[in-house]
Formats: structure tokens, C-alpha cells, sequence
């Protein structure tokens, strides 16, 4: 009951959040992408939180996790969350201003894809229970190496970087898309650094690394 609470608490407090965050600046309720985007991220969100109450509690209670050990991630933490808001601002002011004009069947495609980058979340939480929002390694932890594991080494950041990347658009800002490249880039040496971590405390992870040769994405990286 008190994972349930405290994860419900925090699904509730985010959509505040992030409504307030969209509609203050846009000075309306009618900014529809604002909604179209608050319904693919939230709605999916219920059906997850749902999902691992009733078949894996425990990686619930390390995504409530937030205090990171390692001190490289303290200060991407302090970086990306400082990014992401003023990223999630700026929506609103150019729906209000009209600075963008992001045609509407762009809009969607945009958030078709945010959708399967969320999807890739969801199947990387199913397949690795040890899915932490933080960087580190737990007692008995198990190295997983199937399901998207076995393409790329690090397969919830690829859908990560997806939402990313068209979160602004689904959201109807060219401006807000400058935003999501320095978030690439925290991921980038959130990646490097994480796998320092694992290496040197994750069983067998080393002779991963040389089994699968890719971090995000396939014959490239």
C-alpha cells in the first residue's frame, strides 16, 4: 500500500507538473498539441504503473529511487532536470506567440513516435527487473542479456532518446526541439559513465560488452 500510494502520489503531482508547465505559458486551455501530449504520456504511464504493481513491485521501488551515488550523475541529474524544464516552457509561450507553425500531420508522426520510444521503456522494464532510475548495482543483481539486450547494451536509452527528440514536436515547437540535443548529450556521458559502473561491479558485464558492440544504436554507437 505504501509503493502504491507513493507511486500514484508521484504520477499525480507530475501531471500537475507538467499541465501547469504547458498551460501557464500558453495562456489557454485550448493548446490541443499541450493535451494530445499529456494524453500519450500519462495515459501509457497508469497502464505501467499498474502493470508492475501486480507483477514486479520491486522495480517500481527502484524507479522511486532518486538519489544518485555516483557523482558524475549528481551533476547530469542537476543539468538535465534544469534542461528539461526550461525545454517544457517553451512550448507554451510559442503556441501563445505563434513563433512555430508545426504542419499537423507532423505533429502526429511525432507523437507516434514518442509512443514507441515509451513502448521501448516498457519492454526494457519487463525484460531487466534491475532497470533503476539510478546508476548502480544491487545484491543479486543478474547480468541480462536477452530481449533488446541482445542488439544494444543499453536499449531504454534509445527510447529515451526518441521521446527526447520528439517530444518538442508533438508539442508543435521548432524552438523546443534546440533543448533536446543537449539531453542527448547527458545521456551520452550518462551512458559512458554507467557502464564504468557496471563493469567494474556487474558479474560478467565486461564480456558483454564484447558480445554485444553496440551502447544505443545498432552499427553506429
Amino acid at each position: 500500500m505504501k509503493l502504491k500510494r507513493k507511486a500514484f502520489l508521484l504520477f499525480l503531482s507530475s501531471l500537475l507538473v507538467i499541465g501547469l508547465m504547458l498551460f501557464l505559458p500558453a495562456g489557454s486551455f485550448s493548446y490541443w498539441q499541450g493535451w494530445l501530449f499529456i494524453a500519450i504520456l500519462f495515459i501509457p504511464c497508469l497502464f505501467v504503473v499498474f502493470y508492475f504493481l501486480k507483477h514486479d513491485p520491486r522495480l517500481l521501488e527502484r524507479r522511486l529511487k532518486f538519489k544518485e551515488k555516483e557523482v558524475q550523475q549528481k551533476w547530469l541529474i542537476k543539468i538535465s532536470t534544469f534542461v528539461f524544464f526550461i525545454g517544457f516552457l517553451i512550448p507554451g509561450f510559442d503556441y501563445r506567440y505563434h513563433w512555430s507553425n508545426v504542419p499537423v500531420f507532423l505533429v502526429i508522426i511525432s507523437a507516434i513516435i514518442v509512443l514507441i520510444g515509451y513502448s521501448i521503456v516498457f519492454f526494457v522494464f519487463k525484460e531487466n527487473s534491475f532497470t533503476s532510475r539510478t546508476v548502480e548495482v544491487y545484491k543479486k543483481q543478474k547480468l541480462v542479456s536477452t530481449g533488446p539486450y541482445a542488439i544494444i547494451r543499453h536499449p531504454m536509452y534509445l527510447g529515451v532518446i526518441l521521446m527526447y527528440l520528439f517530444m518538442p514536436l508533438t508539442l508543435g515547437s521548432y524552438y523546443a526541439s534546440i533543448f533536446s540535443i543537449p539531453m542527448i548529450f547527458v545521456i551520452i556521458f550518462r551512458t559512458l559513465n554507467e557502464e564504468k559502473v557496471l563493469t567494474r561491479d556487474l558479474k560478467g558485464y565486461k564480456e558483454y560488452m564484447k558480445k554485444v558492440k553496440y551502447r544505443i544504436i545498432p552499427y553506429l554507437w
